[in-house]
Order: C-alpha cells, then sequence, then structure tokens
C-alpha cells in the first residue's frame, strides 16, 4: 500500500550527480532546504508515457510554475545520472532539474519504491507528484494502485491548479513549416518575439509531407498554424491573432 507522506519531512539523501562530466554529490537539503519546489517522480527515463507525456507536461508549465513562486522543478527517476542527462537533452526539457535517484534511496525513503522486475525494470518509482515547501511535504499525488502504467493525477495541470488554481496555462502552439520558407521565418519570429512557447513540424523530416500537412491541415501551404487545437492559418492570419 503506497501511502502518502504529506506534513512529512523529505527523507535525507545524498544523489551522486554528474556536472561538467565531473561526479558531485547533491544533498536533500541543498534541493529542498529554503526552497518551495514541485518534485514529480516516474518510473524511467525514455519510458512510453515519461516521454510522451510526464515530463512534457513539466516542460511545457516549467515557466509558468515559477511565475507561481515554485523555485524549482524536479524530476526525478531511478535511473543513473547519464541516462538521465542523455534524455534531458533529447527531450529538449529547459526549466527541469533531473535528478538521478540511481540507488533508489530516496524512493525508497518515500515509500515509493516498486518492483517491476516482470518486465525487466527492476526496482522504479511509482508515478507521483509533490510540492515540497523548506522540505517539508505539503502535497502529494499519487497514481491509483492499478495494473499497468497508471497516469490519472501527477500530470502538470493537475499540480499547477493546486498551486494556484486560477493559473493560465499557455497556449498549445504547433507551427508546420518548411525549410526555406520566409512566412514560416516570419511566423516563427512573431512567436518567439511574444515568448511563446512552441512545436515545429517540419515538412521533409520525420517522414512528414506535404501530403500529411494536407491531411491534417487541408491547406498546401505553409506555414500552417494551430493554437489550443484551432486552427489559425498563415502567418498573415497569426499576426492578426497576436494582436489581438
Amino acid at each position: 500500500m503506497l501511502k502518502s507522506r504529506e506534513g512529512q519531512i523529505v527523507p535525507q539523501v545524498t544523489f551522486p550527480i554528474r556536472v561538467n562530466d565531473e561526479w558531485q554529490k547533491a544533498s536533500t537539503d541543498s534541493l529542498f532546504k529554503g526552497k518551495t519546489v514541485v518534485l514529480f517522480a516516474l518510473p524511467g527515463a525514455f519510458t512510453p508515457t515519461c516521454s510522451s507525456t510526464h515530463l512534457p507536461g513539466y516542460t511545457e508549465l516549467a515557466g509558468v510554475f515559477k511565475e507561481y513562486g515554485i523555485d524549482s522543478v524536479i524530476c526525478l527517476s531511478v535511473n543513473d545520472p547519464f541516462v538521465m542527462e542523455t534524455w534531458k537533452q533529447a527531450q529538449h526539457a529547459e526549466g527541469i532539474y533531473f535528478l538521478p535517484d540511481g540507488n533508489g534511496e530516496f524512493t525508497q525513503g518515500m515509500g515509493m519504491l516498486v518492483d517491476k522486475s516482470e518486465i525487466g525494470l527492476g526496482k522504479r518509482s511509482w508515478r507521483y507528484s509533490m510540492l515540497v515547501k523548506d522540505g517539508l511535504i505539503e502535497k502529494m499525488f499519487i497514481e491509483p494502485e492499478e495494473p499497468g502504467d497508471p497516469f490519472k493525477v501527477s500530470d502538470a495541470h493537475s499540480m499547477l491548479k493546486y498551486v494556484n488554481p486560477k493559473a493560465n496555462p499557455p497556449a498549445r502552439i504547433t507551427l508546420f513549416c518548411k525549410p526555406g520558407c520566409p512566412h514560416c521565418a516570419r511566423a516563427r519570429k512573431m512567436l518567439n518575439d511574444k515568448g511563446y512557447r512552441f512545436e515545429e513540424i517540419e515538412l521533409g523530416s520525420h517522414g512528414v509531407s506535404y501530403s500529411s500537412l494536407q491531411a491534417v491541415t487541408g491547406r498546401g501551404t505553409t506555414p500552417q498554424v494551430y493554437i489550443d487545437g484551432q486552427h489559425i492559418g498563415g502567418a498573415d492570419e497569426l499576426a492578426t491573432w497576436l494582436a489581438k
């Protein structure tokens, strides 16, 4: 039975980490003392839900958390420092501190160490998130003990809603573009100038073609911009939307 540790102090652990290709140590106090921290823990780097949903959600909202008084957003997994660093680079996870709990000591102290040997993963962390203030756990969102890999409550939006119920998450923006397109460059610049994060889907890469563009957008020209699922259009339409 996985129990909440709300109202308790985080486990006192020293983490072996890598900084500038050198071994160093990070203590629990250095990570939590005098700080307000959001930590989310997950079963493993490069695993499906962790890579496609859990980590990207916190990466998307990292800046928003900081606007509402969160000093650090930590991603913890029972993986070694080399794996965590490689995953961070692959995910382009800006604003997230990757904490390797390679020996599982912190996870065990949290009561969240589970055995996934039946699928070859050994000891791993159960999926959860928590808000920690000056080392004291204020709130935990623990996934239900169900078969498989449940992901229902430890997501970034649930945590943000707890931190500030009135917080507005940033718009989700997708930019369909192609290399050398001046209108795409204009759209990209407008979004960057306004400080918007956005994903780019570039024609000619990862199997994306004009047929893909036509199938998704119904248009045959670039750029095509979507904001929160709504089709905005090209660079001129984007300029109008931004002006509003």
